[in-house]
């Protein structure tokens, strides 16, 4: 976390408070391997306090966040329509992907797979890494580069 990071937290939670969206904002005590059970509701809520809740703020290795007071909302999980037969939604050959970061031997690994379960597209669909302007790389579908 840098020097002003507390700042960028609570800029993110009055930009989601002026757009009206119920969200969570957590700080970097949170383990990023947390949020995916807390948003599909498998982890209880209370058990991680976001960055500015009163409960993390009396730790003693915390500085107090400034600006908007603690609020608590509960958390309702939506259910969409194809979530009403099953709880598990399976990869399909149409399915596709993002890459985050440079990983080039995953996305070149991916695409070898691709090629050879002939699938018609790939399955990785971007890849975005944000350190520089522009970063051209070679990937291989087969013979192919795209």
């Amino acid at each position: 976390a840098g020097p002003n990071y507390q700042e960028g937290l609570q800029m993110m939670r009055q930009a989601s408070s002026d757009a009206g969206l119920d969200i969570h904002v957590y700080g970097p005590e949170t383990h990023i391997t947390a949020v995916v059970p807390l948003a599909l509701g498998l982890e209880d809520l209370e058990k991680f306090p976001e960055f500015d809740d009163e409960a993390h703020l009396r730790k003693p290795s915390s500085k107090p966040a400034t600006g908007m007071p603690a609020k608590k909302k509960s958390f309702h999980r939506q259910v969409a329509d194809h979530e009403a037969d099953h709880k598990v939604e399976n990869f399909t050959a149409l399915t596709r992907c993002v890459v985050y970061g440079l990983q080039n031997r995953a996305v070149q690994g991916m695409l070898d797979f691709d090629f050879m379960c002939k699938r018609e597209r790939p399955s990785v669909a971007a890849m975005i890494f944000p350190f520089s302007a522009n970063h051209y790389i070679k990937f291989y579908l087969g013979t192919d580069e795209i």
